[in-house]
């Protein structure tokens, strides 16, 4: 028995265990998110010097749209819940943000500091609204759920139709922006104002998501998203996690929306249409669902569409009949087409199969030095 005890290799612990302090390593986890926004950012201040205008206006839409793709990555990748309105809250945000310059202008009112308070105040309107829509969509699940948010997704821009002598109707209302801060100098572009501005707000929300996903809050997200049971015996309160999923998924909505109307300088219903909620969760399936990276690859697909849709265009001579009509179906049905592909090869989105190619990559290297 000695021989056999002696013999016996010695306990080994598992290499992947973290035997560091809760503290330790959400600290190291924030100083690691940190450095990726810090160089991101940089990246985007050399990448405005460097484009054409044109270039530095669509780099600001991406980061727009980033905010409502990340947000609902959250929501339905890592929480399992499917949201068909978030169109809906971004134009909540973007409306409150003209609301709110508006007012600043019609008072006299003018700074810098102004944008933040709206957009602050746009944020808080769409939490408020997503919290409402949350603790409906706690107490529901599958098409039911799916069947709440796309009516909201229908109501809110029909709103804002039926009110015209508070939200202008079809023609919408125009948001006042300050320009470029003197200090940039008198002939500053300001379409990489622009971009500076998206980009600073767009990479503050992905730190604070970041952050959040890697938190014991991330953790209850993806526990419900698994088995909800099981998540309820483990002591946690599910429909408190899904509404507060909600909550955050609703705030970066209204921030990206707020963002969009600051870029266009206007806001009007038929930009947050049905269509752009279909899109926004096609997108987060494309990019890589459950992936904050997957939702990078989704706000590029929604700005790049367009420019494929008219280079599509362009190529095949249509009667005007037929390309107007294409001009509005055509978007759709490419998102449409690219989904199942992406769908059939690779189920993990653009994002896991970057993720596999990787891995595979650096396999076959380890292979080669050993």
């Amino acid at each position: 028995m000695s021989a056999t005890r002696a013999a016996a290799p010695p306990e080994r612990r598992p290499a992947a265990v973290d035997d560091r302090p809760a503290e330790r390593r959400g600290g190291s986890t924030l100083l690691r998110h940190l450095a990726v926004v810090v160089i991101a950012g940089l990246l985007l201040v050399g990448a405005s010097y460097t484009v054409e205008p044109f270039r530095n206006f669509q780099l600001a839409t991406v980061a727009a749209y980033l905010c409502a793709t990340a947000g609902l990555t959250v929501l339905t990748g890592l929480n399992g819940q499917l949201s068909l309105g978030h169109g809906a809250l971004m134009a909540t945000g973007a409306y409150t943000v003209a609301f709110c310059q508006s007012a600043f202008a019609d008072r006299g009112m003018t700074g810098q500091w102004l944008l933040p308070i709206s957009l602050g105040v746009a944020i808080l309107t769409t939490v408020a609204l997503g919290a409402v829509i949350g603790v409906a969509a706690a107490r529901l699940r599958g098409p039911y759920l799916a069947g709440v948010t796309l009516a909201v997704a229908v109501v809110v821009p029909a709103l804002t139709v039926t009110f015209d002598g508070v939200f202008n109707g079809e023609q919408g209302l125009s948001v006042p922006v300050e320009p470029p801060p003197l200090a940039l100098g008198p002939y500053f572009p300001y379409e990489r104002w622009q971009l500076w501005l998206t980009g600073a707000a767009t990479l503050l929300a992905l730190l604070l998501l970041a952050n959040l996903v890697r938190s014991r809050y991330g953790r209850t997200f993806r526990a419900v998203r698994d088995d909800e049971v099981a998540a309820r015996l483990a002591g946690i309160h599910v429909a408190r996690t899904q509404v507060l999923a909600f909550v955050v998924s609703a705030a970066t909505a209204g921030l990206g929306g707020a963002l969009l109307a600051v870029l266009a300088q206007s806001v009007s219903p038929g930009a947050f249409s049905l269509t752009l909620s279909l899109f926004l969760l096609m997108a987060v399936v494309i990019g890589g669902l459950g992936r904050l990276a997957g939702a990078v690859w989704g706000a590029i697909l929604l700005v790049a569409l367009p420019d494929l849709t008219h280079s599509v265009t362009e190529l095949v001579t249509l009667s005007p009949a037929v390309a107007q009509r294409l001009e509005g179906n055509l978007p759709l049905a490419i998102f449409g087409i690219t989904l199942i592909v992406v769908m059939i090869a690779a189920p993990g989105g653009v994002q896991g199969l970057l993720s596999r190619l990787g891995r595979a990559l650096l396999t076959r290297w380890r292979s080669r030095r050993s």
